[in-house]
């Protein structure tokens, strides 16, 4: 009995906590769905910022994989404030410039 009492009082510290920061994401104007692909995104920055420090050396079809990746990196980014990310914002630029970078190489190759 007292094993089934504590069960439901962390289940409901575990409901409470999760309604507490959906409702602090709806309170900031950041969908949840928006945050979580925020979160996906950020991971991708990290890959694509080690991707960037060598974009010189990259073949057509990776820089091609690289600003379709960089543009969602991109959307995901611009859906939530800046705040929220400002620690990341050197790897974002970095990244930006690189895609800025392809995208003058490519558009002049043609």
């Amino acid at each position: 009995m007292e094993l089934m009492t504590i069960i439901y009082i962390l289940l409901l510290i575990i409901f409470a906590l999760i309604s507490y920061s959906i409702m602090q994401l709806k309170l900031a104007g950041i969908k949840v769905k928006d945050f979580w692909s925020f979160i996906e995104a950020n991971q991708m920055l990290d890959k694509l910022y080690a991707f960037s420090k060598r974009y010189q050396k990259m073949s057509p079809q990776e820089q091609i994989i690289f600003l379709m990746e960089a543009e969602k990196v991109f959307n995901a980014f611009d859906k939530v404030p800046k705040m929220i990310w400002e620690e990341e914002y050197d790897k974002y630029k970095d990244v930006l410039d690189t895609y800025k970078n392809i995208k003058v190489l490519r558009w002049a190759s043609n």
